[in-house]
């Protein structure tokens, strides 16, 4: 049996371009010699659609699209992810499915809706879908094999210990190979753990298994790709890139020897999963690829640039140099090193005639005084968020947020200043990663016969927001890496105060104090701009805390 696996990129709501997508990857495997070809789980429609499957007309303009589809099963049967209708009979509270339908000989052949419909992190299926009552292999024609139908979460049973396993209900009841539509999302180590998971699933049950997983970036939401076939042994016998669109034809009876799958460096898998995501926020929805962000001469500001450079194109990406009273001169110097690197354009606006006159306002609301302390220093940055906007308004273009997740977790940012924009490329990205990226983008470009990219000395002083006299970030936050490892283990491994290992030479009052600002800055990232999820727990949908709360 050749089976054709069609990896692709759809976007939320685009019916028709969604269609065109599956027209031309089955088109594609037929001519490979495909004899089935699967497609991610809701495919039509994208996904996720989240709370667009209540809007009336959503489900109808899918249907129309699953009807033109079927002139096209007549010439290879094609195994799609759409939403369905339940069954009047099985109804309970809510009437959709999340299903894997199967359309062939011009007609629609049969379908399995999706068992474990997963409620946690960025997931909330419940909300929207009701869970499959039954489990039927579907038929091959001409005595092949019978197919169990699945959906994503639903080989994720073991993993996640599920107390119901779809698959075995499959295989008991007479299937003899597993094709899961999945769009299961990326985050470091992902890919790797998926496959591992399948695997075990696959020798349990004695069954080979097909993952088909969707690619591309909706939102904050990244998916890598990756989709695999394991056989019955567990072995990995063929496997599709990350983080691009693709179409392969797989002949599940021509044994050999698997393939050793070579995977990217975490690091690596890292800037391609943020180049994807900056891409498509543009892309999908119908932006002009244009950005603009402020470049401060230090590390986050370019890294932030060298990742829209390399999802854009450098003459699509403005810097801003914006220097004040306690700019170091190395900051304006390092900022122009930077973009002669990447070759993009920068302008220079400095922001003390605004300051000043700023300051002269705080004199007749607070009277004459030498300092005015945080007031005067967060005004600076809001002074570059205005202009910065300033320029997205006035030129069409996407201001990008650069600061990152180890800032944003201490509230070490300026609401309405460095934490204006429409995307946060690196608010998932912690201070150690962001190191780890730029090395990386130097060595890459050292490896091809160039230059390094970030200026070195971006990569080697100590970081500051420069707001004040000889300011570091050390003056108000712990070691980056101690802090790092804290937030770490709160964040992403749900470990509680008394749970934490402080890092060595650390008490654990800092680690009381670090949880203690967690929590009270809740409110700096509700307001600020989505970030790209690269991580098992990233803020905003996935993990949700009151703002009002004194928990501890």
């Amino acid at each position: 049996m050749k089976i054709g696996l069609a990896q692709l990129n759809p976007t939320v709501g685009d019916f028709a371009g969604n269609r065109r997508l599956v027209e031309q990857a089955a088109e594609e495997a037929l001519a490979d010699g495909a004899e089935l070809v699967i497609f991610p789980e809701l495919v039509l429609t994208g996904y996720p659609p989240l709370d667009l499957l209540s809007r009336p007309g959503f489900i109808k303009e899918q249907e129309h699209q699953i009807e033109a589809l079927l002139p096209l099963s007549q010439k290879v049967p094609i195994l799609i992810g759409a939403v369905t209708q339940a069954d009047a009979a099985n109804q309970q509270e809510k009437s959709l499915l999340n299903t894997a339908l199967l359309l062939c000989d011009g007609k629609r052949a049969g379908y399995q809706a999706k068992s474990l419909l997963p409620s946690y992190d960025v997931f909330d299926e419940k909300r929207h879908f009701e869970p499959a009552h039954s489990w039927k292999p579907v038929p091959w024609k001409d005595g092949g094999p019978a197919m169990g139908l699945s959906i994503c979460e639903d080989v994720w049973t073991h993993a996640l210990s599920y107390p119901f396993d779809p698959v075995e209900a499959q295989v008991q009841a007479g299937a003899e190979i597993i094709l899961n539509l999945s769009a299961s999302p990326w985050h470091m180590g992902k890919p790797a753990a998926r496959r591992e998971m399948v695997a075990d699933l696959a020798k349990h049950h004695g069954v080979p298994i097909v993952m088909v997983n969707q690619v591309g970036g909706n939102d904050e939401l990244i998916f890598d790709g990756g989709s695999f076939v394991v056989d019955a042994q567990g072995r990995v016998i063929a496997s599709l890139p990350l983080f691009e669109s693709a179409v392969a034809v797989v002949d599940l009876a021509s044994g050999g020897t698997p393939p050793v799958i070579e995977e990217p460096a975490d690091i690596a898998q890292l800037e391609s999963a943020l180049v994807l995501g900056i891409k498509d926020y543009f892309n999908k929805q119908g932006l002009p690829p244009r950005a603009v962000l402020g470049l401060s001469g230090g590390i986050d500001s370019a890294v932030t640039a060298h990742l829209a450079v390399k999802a854009l194109g450098a003459e699509r990406v403005l810097g801003l140099l914006m220097p004040s009273c306690f700019s170091s001169e190395h900051s304006v110097s390092d900022a122009l090193e930077l973009a002669r690197n990447l070759g993009v354009e920068t302008r220079t606006v400095a922001i003390k005639p605004v300051f000043d006159a700023y300051l002269a306002s705080f004199k007749d609301l607070f009277g004459e005084q030498e300092d005015y302390g945080l007031a005067q220093q967060n005004i600076q940055s809001r002074i570059r968020g205005a202009l910065v906007m300033g320029v997205a308004n006035y030129e069409g273009r996407l201001a990008l947020a650069t600061g990152n997740k180890s800032e944003l977790s201490m509230g070490y940012c300026t609401l309405y200043g460095d934490m204006i924009g429409g995307l946060a490329v690196l608010g998932d990205v912690f201070k150690d990663e962001v190191y780890a990226l730029a090395r990386h983008a130097n060595a890459t470009s050292l490896a091809r016969g160039k230059g390094e990219l970030i200026p070195a000395s971006s990569i080697e002083k100590p970081p500051s927001a420069e707001l004040a006299p000889d300011q570091q970030d050390s003056d108000e936050l712990p070691p980056y890496e101690i802090l790092d490892s804290i937030l770490r283990q709160s964040v992403i491994e749900g470990k509680t105060e008394q749970d934490i290992v402080p890092p060595p030479g650390t008490s654990p009052e800092v680690v009381q104090s670090i949880l203690t600002r967690l929590d009270r800055n809740e409110f700096k990232r509700r307001q600020g701009p989505i970030s790209l999820r690269v991580s098992e727990k990233a803020f905003g949908i996935g993990r949700r805390i009151p703002i009002v709360q004194r928990y501890r």
